[in-house]
């Protein structure tokens, strides 16, 4: 008797696979390539059950376009798969099992079985073109001279006329007003403050710029050794020669040195007397 029941069952089950639904419905009929096709199909369930749809694989003439969308219908639900051909030609694409869920958790898949598309090509289907011969020269034979001449006298105009805008002449700027000087400060001053080394220095470089006006061989770039030797060597008349030496050593001895004892401001008023002196 448990025998005879378990065949009983078999049977029940394959004839509701039997009546399943029929064969995978293509939307539009002549898709061509590059068309959203539909692939449609309708499965038959008790009432109650429920039907999910797994996706499809990417092949190389057939590309799903999203995930499929089961929908009711009277007698159960419709698969739907969105897909797109890339080829045109008869393409088959099997279809993977379709799973039905019953309300009591029990679970049976169907088989998809297999969905043929025939896609047309986009392109026109046109004979095989004859050859043809060779075409002539889209240039004209008489070329008129004039349009090219004038852009080149145009061009050159505009480039000569950057160039003599680029290379005018500087614009004369307003001279600047002069400042006044500040008075020179006194030597007193500069000793009053504890300074005899800068009352010296200034003294050196007044008589130094005298005596390159002079003599120019004796320039203030010499040292006061070379500065001697190049006046020995011109020899001027005034002043005295071993004056100025002695002059000049003091006051290098007061500026570079500790000349303690030494009178400053004489040995600055006597280097300004001589460079008013040696002054043209």
């Amino acid at each position: 008797m448990r025998v005879w029941r378990i065949g009983w069952v078999t049977l029940a089950w394959a004839r509701v696979a039997v009546a399943q639904g029929g064969p995978w419905v293509v939307t539009p009929a002549r898709p061509t390539v590059g068309d959203t096709v539909w692939l449609e199909r309708a499965i038959a369930v008790p009432p109650g059950w429920r039907v999910r749809a797994a996706r499809l694989e990417v092949t190389a003439d057939l590309e799903p376009l999203g995930d499929p969308a089961v929908l009711a219908s009277a007698t159960g639900w419709v698969v739907r798969y969105p897909v797109v051909a890339w080829t045109p030609g008869a393409h088959r694409l099997a279809v993977p099992p379709v799973w039905r869920l019953g309300p009591d958790g029990r679970a049976d898949s169907t088989p998809g079985g297999t969905a043929s598309v025939t896609v047309g090509s986009v392109l026109p289907d046109t004979a095989r073109p004859e050859p043809r011969g060779q075409l002539g020269p889209l240039r004209s034979s008489h070329q008129d001279p004039v349009p090219p001449l004038l852009a080149i006298l145009l061009a050159g105009g505009l480039i000569g006329a950057a160039l003599a805008w680029r290379r005018r002449a500087p614009r004369l700027a307003a001279p600047s007003p002069e400042v006044a000087r500040d008075p020179e400060v006194p030597d007193a001053r500069w000793l009053a403050a504890g300074e005899p080394k800068a009352v010296a220095a200034r003294a050196i470089w007044r008589l130094r710029i005298a005596l390159a006006q002079a003599v120019p061989a004796a320039h203030p770039a010499l040292s006061t050794a070379e500065c001697l030797a190049a006046l020995e060597q011109a020899r001027p008349t005034t002043p005295p020669l071993a004056d100025l030496r002695d002059l000049l050593e003091q006051l290098d001895r007061v500026a570079f040195a500790s000349a303690d004892g030494t009178d400053v401001a004489a040995l600055a008023t006597v280097a300004r007397r001589v460079a008013r002196e040696l002054a043209p």
